[in-house]
């Protein structure tokens, strides 16, 4: 029998920036290994083969290049009139770094980043309350079963749910914090007490002073415009990840990253399949799909079977003491083609 276990948060988030500071240091040694430069600054788009860096360590540098992939990413954002100060009222950012377990945590986002820090801070000790605008948790793309037996999971672990509800506002006070919050179809306004919020309603394209749109690059929305070789307008100036089409989800961008370099590389061709792209949300138990949803096929009015099998009937599953969960399989009703 254990007893007296406490959380140390101080080992632990010194356990965290071990991790990433040798992780970074991986790929700098990658870089190395590969001759790659790697130049530390902001850099812009002075025309189509230069961009000019504002070096962090002071003054700037000018690189030429042939061909020149944007990369840039994307960064948080917030609600209006909700200032994160990552300290109190923060984002993904500060929520990976607080300097202790919040008595209670208001999550306004019931989506992937959300749920997924949520749940570790809930597994901390806070009391943690999520805020979601839709009916469902999970984001975009969630299967609607997975969903609803996901947020049944996450509620046995302690962590209470406002649905179709709106934060209009988050106010400091004396003894913390108060979100304000109302139905989303309009209704009763309601509060919230929390001595942390963590604001997780989505992530912007990363265009800072990257000099795209003084250089004429087209824009298709907030998105870069690329063809199918990920081309911009200006043949030689390329797009990938977050700043373009599709899910904004790293593998994504690291796969067109390898694909744009081999097209420059070789001329081969690239393709991505955004089907096949896998979506992932990092809980305890974890959520894992590719592909199409059943609510997507209804929609699209194909034809399709089902095959489901629960964990508790597995015997792995019930070795490990891990019975709760399922796998989904959708295929087509005629070919059995995965779908």
């Amino acid at each position: 029998t254990v007893s007296d276990v406490a959380v140390d948060l101080d080992v632990m988030m010194k356990n965290k920036e071990k991790s990433v500071d040798q992780l970074t240091k991986g790929i700098e040694m990658l870089f190395k290994a590969n001759k790659v430069t790697y130049v530390k600054g902001q850099g812009k788009l002075t025309d189509k083969n230069t961009v000019t860096v504002s070096l962090l360590d002071g003054g700037e540098e000018k690189i030429e290049a042939k061909n020149i992939i944007l990369a840039t990413g994307s960064d948080v954002v917030s609600l209006p009139g909700i200032e994160l100060d990552e300290k109190t009222i923060v984002s993904s950012t500060g929520a990976l770094a607080l300097e202790k377990v919040p008595s209670k945590m208001t999550v306004i986002g019931g989506g992937v980043i959300g749920l997924e820090l949520g749940s570790v801070w809930a597994r901390l000790g806070a009391e943690v309350t999520v805020v979601e605008f839709m009916g469902t948790i999970g984001g975009l793309g969630i299967d609607g079963e997975v969903a609803k037996q996901f947020m049944t999971l996450l509620k046995k672990q302690g962590l209470n749910f406002k649905m179709k509800t709106k934060v209009t506002g988050v106010e400091k006070t004396a003894s913390g914090l108060k979100v304000n919050t109302e139905a989303a179809e309009g209704g009763s306004n309601e509060s919230l007490d929390a001595d942390v919020v963590l604001v997780c309603v989505g992530r912007r394209e990363y265009r800072d002073g990257l000099g795209a749109e003084e250089l004429g690059i087209e824009m298709d929305g907030r998105k870069i415009k690329i063809n199918d070789k990920y081309q911009t307008n200006i043949p030689n100036i390329y797009a990938i990840g977050d700043i373009v089409t599709g899910p904004m989800l790293a593998h994504k961008a690291e796969d067109e990253g390898c694909l744009v370099s081999e097209y420059l590389a070789t001329s081969k061709e690239p393709h991505l399949d955004f089907d096949c792209v896998p979506s992932v949300i990092y809980t305890n138990p974890e959520i894992a799909w590719v592909g199409k949803t059943e609510e997507m096929l209804k929609a699209e009015g194909i034809d399709y079977k089902k095959g489901k099998f629960v964990f508790g009937a597995n015997s792995r599953a019930k070795a490990n003491a891990e019975e709760v969960g399922f796998v989904k399989v959708l295929s087509a009703k005629k070919t059995d083609k995965l779908l």
